[in-house]
């Protein structure tokens, strides 16, 4: 849904965040308590000069409050250039990270996970041991403590002893299956079907499922004065999908601290310090609704905070795309830690299936995107106590990408030339979302996930139909001629995300399509906006982004082209008709 970033765009860009490197001193957090006993999880993701560190720590002793710090010695020449979720401080070659302000405790059993980019010389060694708040993290408590693992357990490295890959710490928590989709009937909801129905033809899709958007507070209780949300509330839809006798339903969990930090059409109704708030105003009550035994018949899927985690690689330290509030929301830990606690607390439902946003190929397809980005799920689903809280991954949420791109594929030259060094691919290492999100399944699974997590791709407006598709491959030997003559994908540019103009309806959602994929789905309702093409005055945080207005010529997201939104926008998520209709003549497959 976001702007597309450059393969220029390095991971180790500085950026405004509590790391202190020298001589000066560390501050002690007041009141901690001492832990009775502590293991800690350590993995790393390095290449020549630098490295990404990734750190779990639980406590394993008396519940800790008033604060928490982490301590260890590198045993080489390494050197903490940023961090996140934490303040970390280095003194030669001490280390000692202590809890971010809005995480002071930590209860028996429960972790803490930060992160941090560093540089180093010679051999990469890990830390031979780590200590939280003075005690010595050996995986064990002493006689009398509270119980542990037993040292040798998968998810209890031996003493002193740091474990160098990411724990999946406890099995599966609830009995549910491999696929939710597969062999059950989606939930329709009543509010869009009646919407596309009252445009001529809507009836030929209105009885697909589609997703529906908790993207505010009042959104779970039902709001009947939202221009985006109908009134119904979380309760009214999952009585409805009883009612029609669906097997399961969809929701988008959109209402993150600082939300969606790089654009404006679809800011949220939370500050980037409300994380508390998000916790007991928003995630609590869904939980609450969805743990009703009422539901127990339905497999809840919850699609999780979409275009957050990515925003956190791409956008942040000075790059092209980068904004303040994304700075700051990397440097809170608002958005892992949101998210963790969303997986966590929704993970914790037997019949509940959480697939978090993975962008698309457009945003995080470059080489130095694509690693970092997986790196950063793993750290929200690690703060969540359980990896396997996380069932799969959702891309192209809201956005456009062709499915496939049959004319051409990455290893294609033209007249000796790569269609990676033309101008629409930009050196990306995928041209279409399938490959990409089969590729991103196998990174997620190499670097601790699941080996059973699946895909899910947003197919609702990639279809690019009409009479712009392309019937076959051009002949031209020019690369840029060739691959925007062949190209499925008509946008103007692939950073190009709000309203496009001559985009269609792509597959229909179906269960099990591709290997790795669990489904094609439509997340996004069609006919929903993406932003207003003007400032529209609401209720419900949404601002304008010029990315909305068809006059717009662009910035260095998009190339500084055209912003290919169609006129007369709503605001986000409210119903526009014009759209839908076209949405429908621009069908691939066509509709009969």
């Amino acid at each position: 849904m976001r702007p597309i970033p450059t393969r220029a765009r390095a991971l180790t860009a500085a950026v405004a965040v509590s790391v202190v490197a020298g001589g000066g001193a560390v501050a002690m957090a007041n009141s901690a308590s001492a832990a009775a006993g502590c293991r800690v999880n350590y993995s790393v993701n390095q290449w020549s000069t630098g490295f990404t560190g990734n750190v779990t720590v639980t406590n394993l002793g008396d519940p800790i409050s008033g604060g928490w710090r982490l301590t260890w010695t590198w045993p080489g020449n390494q050197t903490i250039t940023q961090g996140w979720s934490s303040t970390i401080t280095q003194s030669g070659t001490s280390v000692t990270a202590t809890n971010p302000s809005w995480s002071n405790s930590l209860a028996t059993g429960a972790t803490a996970n930060f992160g941090f980019n560093a540089n180093y010389s010679g051999t990469n060694t890990a830390p031979a041991s780590f200590s939280l708040n003075g005690t010595v993290c050996t995986g064990t408590v002493p006689t009398g403590g509270p119980s542990s693992p037993p040292p040798s357990s998968p998810s209890n490295p031996p003493p002193s002893s740091p474990s160098t890959s990411p724990s999946t710490s406890t099995g599966p928590v609830g009995p549910r299956v491999d696929n939710p989709y597969a062999g059950a009937r989606g939930y329709v909801n009543p509010e869009w079907k009646a919407k596309a129905e009252s445009v001529s033809g809507g009836n030929r899709v209105s009885n697909n499922p589609t997703a529906v958007w908790m993207d505010r507070i009042a959104a779970i209780n039902g709001s009947s004065d939202s221009s985006s949300n109908g009134a119904m509330g979380m309760r009214a839809h999952l009585d409805a999908a009883l009612t029609q006798g669906a097997g399961y339903i969809q929701f988008v969990i959109y209402n993150l601290p600082g939300r969606d930090c790089a654009a404006l059409a679809s800011n949220g109704e939370l500050g980037v310090n409300d994380l508390p708030r998000y916790k007991t105003e928003y995630i609590d009550p869904i939980a609450a609704i969805q743990a009703d035994a009422k539901y127990r018949s339905l497999r809840i899927i919850n699609i999780v905070e979409i275009d957050s985690l990515p925003n956190l690689i791409t956008n942040v330290g000075g790059q092209a795309g980068a904004t303040a509030t994304c700075d700051t929301m990397k440097a809170n830990g608002g958005y892992v830690q949101g998210i963790g606690y969303a997986l966590n607390k929704l993970g914790a439902l037997a019949n509940t299936y959480n697939y978090v946003d993975a962008a698309h190929h457009g945003w995080i397809g470059w080489d130095s995107n694509f690693n970092p980005t997986a790196d950063i799920m793993l750290q929200a689903a690690q703060a969540s106590g359980n990896v396997r809280n996380v069932h799969g991954f959702i891309t192209n949420t809201a956005n456009y990408s062709a499915l496939r791109e049959t004319n051409f594929n990455i290893g294609t030259s033209v007249g000796g030339t790569s269609v990676r060094q033309s101008k629409w691919v930009d050196w990306n290492q995928y041209v279409d979302e399938l490959t990409f999100a089969q590729a991103f399944r196998t990174r997620l699974v190499s670097i601790g996930f699941d080996s059973g997590i699946g895909m899910l791709i947003d197919t609702s407006r990639n279809g690019w139909g009409g009479s712009a598709r392309p019937t076959g491959p051009s002949s031209s030997t020019n690369v840029d001629t060739y691959v925007n003559e062949s190209r499925i994908d008509r946008r103007i540019h692939a950073g190009n995300w709000c309203n496009q103009s001559g985009a269609g309806l792509g597959e229909r959602p179906t269960a099990a399509p591709a290997s790795g994929i669990d489904a094609y789905v439509w997340v996004k309702p069609p006919g929903e906006s993406d932003g207003s093409s003007k400032l529209i005055p609401n209720n419900e945080g949404k601002g304008f982004d010029q990315m909305c207005d068809p006059a717009y010529a662009g910035n260095a997201r998009n190339g500084n082209s055209m912003s290919g939104a169609l006129a007369d926008a709503p605001i986000s998520g409210a119903w526009f008709s014009a759209q839908f209709a076209q949405l429908m003549q621009n069908a691939y497959p066509p509709l009969s």
